[in-house]
């Protein structure tokens, strides 16, 4: 467990920690200052294995803070060389779970669309344009009912906010997702998006991983008042209490 009993260690060995990162917790420390995953990475592991002086954890991939799943810190530079290489080489396979609004037609789909940045705003273009960026990603719809519709999103390409700008575009935004078009936040300001799956090879051994992130309590499918005892929950300020107790300020 990472700090709370609810909290799992998805994998640890000497060269990689994968972890579950609720929603509302920063993957890496930004001007706000709040703490962040990182952080507390290099706190446990400072703590779990007895590290005197500073714990190397290096960060070879990201999460939007609304946004929930698993996590994956090098331990080693050797490591984080060889994770970053793959994640640019488009050899790691992504997949999500997301809750969209809406009833989306069909049983299966494939998004493709030219995504471009201004002013700090990112925007389907309907053309290509000398600063956008190809965008594509695929979908298989596992259940429906009136009001929305739960995917299973396979990644091809990694653009920031992607897939909730292309399902935004396509309109279907995530739940809770009011930057792109939702119609009302959810109860932690989450937005309904699970990194679900990860994999990679392993960076010192002929060994693909894959590191799989629980269905956390509160997740918005079937029922968010469903929740199984072996399941940690979706809002990280439910961890709040252990925190605290390990000395480790929380925001207000």
């Amino acid at each position: 467990m990472f700090f709370d009993d609810r909290w799992p260690v998805l994998y640890t060995d000497n060269h990689l920690l994968a972890l579950y990162k609720p929603a509302g917790l920063l993957v890496q420390g930004d001007r706000t200052g709040d703490v962040s995953l990182l952080e507390l990475g290099k706190q446990w592991l400072k703590v779990r294995y007895a590290k005197p002086g500073q714990v190397f954890l290096a960060m070879v991939h990201r999460l939007d803070r609304p946004v929930a799943g698993v996590v994956l810190f090098a331990r080693t530079s050797k490591a984080a060389a060889r994770l970053s290489a793959q994640f640019r080489e488009r050899r790691v396979e992504k997949r999500y779970l997301a809750v969209v609004a809406g009833r989306l037609g069909g049983e299966s789909g494939r998004l493709v669309d030219h995504i471009e940045r201004r002013d700090r705003r990112s925007r389907v273009v309907p053309a290509p344009t000398p600063q956008s960026q190809a965008a594509r990603l695929r979908y298989t719809v596992l259940a429906r009912d009136d009001r929305r519709t739960l995917l299973q999103v396979d990644l091809e390409t990694g653009r920031r906010h992607q897939i909730r700008i292309q399902l935004a575009h396509a309109g279907h935004p995530l739940l809770g997702d009011l930057r792109y078009g939702a119609g009302e936040p959810l109860p932690g300001r989450q937005i309904a998006l699970l990194a679900h799956v990860l994999c990679v090879d392993h960076p010192t051994r002929d060994e693909r991983l894959v590191f799989t992130c629980p269905i956390p309590c509160g997740w918005p499918w079937p029922d968010a008042a469903l929740c199984e005892a072996d399941r940690p929950p979706w809002d990280w300020r439910a961890f709040a209490d252990a925190l605290r107790v390990a000395g480790i300020a929380m925001p207000d």
